[in-house]
């Protein structure tokens, strides 16, 4: 809980869900306001059970979340003692939902409510906010609730479905599933591709003036040219090499690029990966820090960006008379379009809310750098800029293009060069990715060509040809997934971070290298409910879905009818199901046939996913796991012989991986089930571990234990033989060893300096003992000798002569004794010290982990 305490008695209560932003909120209220935060939801559907009565209307189950009954009793006493409740939390769906929920909580009060939609939060704005506080919007609670059950519904109906017929653990989620559908079929895309060769042919020419430039070949007799394979190439390249080359036409013509528009949720996470490679949940987590308010020193906390979960790119005319300003006062007038740019958001696009920008124009990156972490300054500034440069003037290039003959063919050349900056004096787009498309075109604006005229005579310096492949359509990344999300209408801007974030929690996809590709049980869960529930994996279904939702929330759609709607088709899918689950999990052929007794080999479904059978089952009992290749063909994971003979039934022993690792077991499984741990030789041979070896007592390795004195002795774990003190459990040292040419034990010089200690010749400052210098994980340190009884630490230094002294501690920062709340549970902040400084860290530590560095920031990069 974070609330403003006054001398006099609060009359009224304000309620937002962060505490974070209660802080930054509470310091513009004057006396008489008590500011509390709910920490998220206090009221939900119930944990352990659908809690949505279908057969009535599908009539909610509301509940006090079992962790939110202590923050549930505190705003209902708080409201108790006020005059007035303002509920202020996020003004979207989410926390329109917070708010009806707290407003029925606090019912039996009998105390006035009103709602506060807080979009940017800054003085100025918050007590704009509570001056125009409103009642609180039915129809978008009804459009949350109506999401919350269609999840719940799908959630707790189709998941234990999933259980019983596949796996236990398995899930399904509404909007999820069909994220991963879209990546199993991008997966699958790539998987049918065939690559096709082609070639391209370019000529480095020289004209009367430099520089030499390129121009690459686009037609022949007039038409566009396909070259196919090295032999064409070759044959144009011998054509070209005897042909004179002249300039036939040139083209000259002034182009624009329009500033792009202030962000809006979707562009923001997919700016954020590009540039700096955050995730979307991290974009969100920063954004939201920036919106919520950060410490500025002496002028306070402040929200320093509008509501970052927004679709609009609509500013309010007040703050693009601020950003003409500074354009003006930065770049001139020059920079400064004679109207402010306008821009025209999508047509589902929620206009309540502005674009994300700037709250305070004058809070440059640059200014309030001392007060933000790294992260935070990257996002700022990028969203700082892009807003600026959105009111800023079109950039102009003059292009040149050049069309050169040279026989039968044609080749051409371009090139651009920045006429007037424009908005890239600000702004400038990261690299693009560079892809070959499949007609070896590339991007060449920004080439500088000589000056040329049409007839002119061209030199050709060499001729360069080119073999490539078109290439499979690309993996989807987080900036690429959030975009195709937003263009088919799948979800909103509050849900991408959560969707992309929920699916790789779940394991049905993974990424590798940035790029996302399915899990083996991703495929198999997707394959399992398009068949299953074709409507609910429907990609134009889950956007009407998304629409409908919208209507609702503008009050043209009843709740239930939309949840009607849904369930009759969805009940339908659900009667169905389990039949073609049930059709599902036959035998399919695998393509490829049993090594034991040459009958096709079938992929089957088990408890742990597919495998593969023997259709000679049960007289052939060959079975085996798999892979697929790139190509989605079927691959039976190889095998190593280990060469030896099974004691058990004489069958040939193979290394196999299980979940602690390799094993030697039997080839004959499962008709002999023989396993055994097993040891490598430096030549790579065999030997088995048999158990009562295993278990055999440890043997002297004839050294002594440098921690205490006592012998050592070598004992054997999981991972091999490992020296350990005969002294266990009251000495704990352990450490690998080697052995010298005479078969003597060593322990590994590594670990024997962990255990020295050094004499320091100073006297420790608790107890008067001497102090040593020791060893941890994390390097050297001084140590008392008195331990365990003096547990005196210190970092040292060594002087020039090579005397070392106890290196005195960084004084604390002097705003050290005002250290405030957590911003992530709002508990209170406690001063720590570690290896890189003094630092903020959160009092519920392990439960809680925040923390923030009280040290200047470091120069960030790019």
């Amino acid at each position: 809980m974070a609330e403003k305490e006054t001398g006099a008695v609060a009359k009224y209560l304000v309620i937002v869900e962060s505490p974070a932003k209660a802080k930054t909120i509470s310091r513009y209220l004057g006396e008489g306001y008590s500011v509390k935060a709910s920490i998220g939801h206090v009221v939900d559907l119930p944990q352990k059970k659908l809690g949505v009565d279908v057969k009535k209307n599908f009539k909610p189950e509301y509940e006090v979340l079992p962790a939110k009954k202590k923050v549930a009793k505190e705003i209902e006493d708080a409201a108790e003692k006020a005059d007035l409740v303002y509920l202020a939390p996020d003004p979207d769906r989410e926390g329109e939902a917070i708010a009806w929920h707290i407003a029925r909580l606090i019912e039996k009060t009998h105390k006035p409510v009103k709602r506060v939609l807080i979009n940017e939060i800054t003085k100025a704005a918050v007590k704009e906010a509570i001056a125009n506080a409103g009642a609180l919007d039915q129809n978008r609670f009804e459009a949350q609730q109506a999401r919350r059950i269609l999840d719940r519904l799908v959630g707790y109906q189709i998941s234990p479905l999933l259980w019983q017929r596949i796996k236990r653990g398995l899930s399904a989620g509404r909007v999820q599933s069909v994220t991963v559908r879209l990546i199993c079929e991008r997966e699958r895309e790539i998987q049918a591709f065939k690559s096709e060769e082609y070639w391209s042919v370019a000529a480095l020419l020289k004209a009367e003036t430099p520089p030499e430039f390129f121009a690459k070949l686009i037609e022949r007799e007039g038409k566009k040219i396909k070259i196919e394979n090295h032999d064409q190439a070759a044959g144009i390249e011998k054509e070209l090499a005897a042909a004179k080359f002249a300039v036939a036409r040139v083209e000259k013509k002034e182009r624009q690029k329009r500033p792009p528009e202030p962000f809006i949720t979707a562009r923001l996470q997919q700016e954020a990966v590009k540039r700096f490679g955050f995730p979307a949940k991290k974009t969100m987590a920063i954004a939201q820090q920036l919106y919520e308010g950060i410490d500025l020193g002496p002028e306070g906390r402040a929200g320093l960006i509008t509501y970052m979960r927004t679709d609009s790119v609509r500013v309010s005319s007040l703050a693009i008379d601020q950003a003409r300003a500074k354009i003006k006062e930065l770049y001139g007038p020059e920079h400064l379009p004679a109207v402010p740019n306008v821009y025209k958001s999508r047509k589902e696009a929620q206009e309540a809310h502005e674009a994300i920008r700037p709250t305070l124009i004058d809070q440059d990156p640059e200014k309030v750098r001392h007060y933000l972490t790294l992260e935070q300054f990257k996002l700022y500034k990028m969203i700082y800029e892009r807003f600026l440069a959105s009111q800023m003037k079109p950039a102009i290039f003059d292009q040149t293009s050049v069309d050169i003959k040279a026989g039968p063919c044609t080749l051409r050349a371009t090139g651009s060069v920045v006429k007037f900056p424009g908005f890239l004096a600000l702004w400038q787009e990261p690299e693009k990715e560079k892809t070959e498309n499949g007609n070896g075109e590339d991007e060449e604006t920004g080439r500088k060509l000589p000056l040329l005229n049409a007839a002119d005579a061209i030199s050709l310096v060499k001729l360069e040809k080119k073999q490539h492949f078109t290439q499979p359509p690309a993996r989807y990344n987080e900036a690429s997934l959030i975009r195709e999300l937003e263009e088919k209408g799948i979800g909103r801007p509050s849900t991408y971070a959560q969707i992309v974030s929920t699916i790789q929690d779940r394991k049905y996809v993974e990424k590798e290298k940035g790029s996302f590709h399915p899990t083996e049980l991703g495929l198999m869960v997707n394959d399992v409910l398009i068949k299953s529930f074709p409507d609910l994996l429907n990609v134009q279904f889950t956007a009407q879905m998304e629409d409908r939702l919208d209507l609702v929330e503008e009050g043209k759609l009843k709740w239930d009818e939309l949840l009607q709607e849904f369930y009759r088709i969805f009940e339908e899918n659900l009667k169905h199901a389990p039949e073609v689950i049930e059709k599902m999990r036959a035998e399919l052929p695998a393509g490829i046939n049993c090594p034991k007794c040459g009958k096709p080999l079938m992929v089957r479904w088990g408890t742990n996913g597919e495998y593969l059978r023997c259709s000679g089952h049960p007289e052939c009992e060959f079975t085996s796991n798999f892979t697929r290749k790139e190509t989605g063909e079927v691959e039976l994971l190889a095998t190593q012989k280990a060469g030896l003979v099974c004691p058990k039934c004489g069958g040939e022993l193979v290394l196999r991986k299980g979940k602690h690792g390799e094993f030697l077991g039997c080839s004959a499984y499962p008709k002999c089930k023989f396993t055994s741990n097993f040891e490598r030789a430096q030549s790579g041979e065999f030997r088995l571990v048999e158990k009562s070896e295993r278990k055999a007592p440890a043997q002297e390795a004839g050294v002594n234990c440098p921690k205490c004195g006592k012998p050592l002795l070598i004992k054997r774990s999981k991972r091999g033989e490992f020296l350990g003190c005969s002294g266990y459990p009251g000495c704990r040292f352990a450490s690998n060893f080697e052995r010298t040419e005479s078969g003597a034990v060593k322990i590994k010089e590594s670990s024997a300096k962990r255990v020295e200690k050094k004499e320091t010749g100073l006297a420790c400052p608790q107890c008067g003992k001497p102090l040593l210098v020791k060893w941890s994980r994390s390097g050297q340190f001084l140590g008392c000798s008195g331990y365990p009884g003096c547990k005196f630490t210190a970092n040292f230094e060594q002087t020039g002569s090579g005397e070392i002294k106890i290196k005195e501690k960084e004084p604390l920062p002097a705003h050290s004794q005002d250290v405030g709340t957590c911003p992530e549970c709002g508990k209170p902040l406690v001063m720590k010290r570690g290896r890189f400084g003094p630092f903020l860290g959160c009092s519920g530590y392990p439960d809680c982990k925040y923390l923030k560095s009280l040290k200047k920031k470091e120069e960030p990069e790019g």
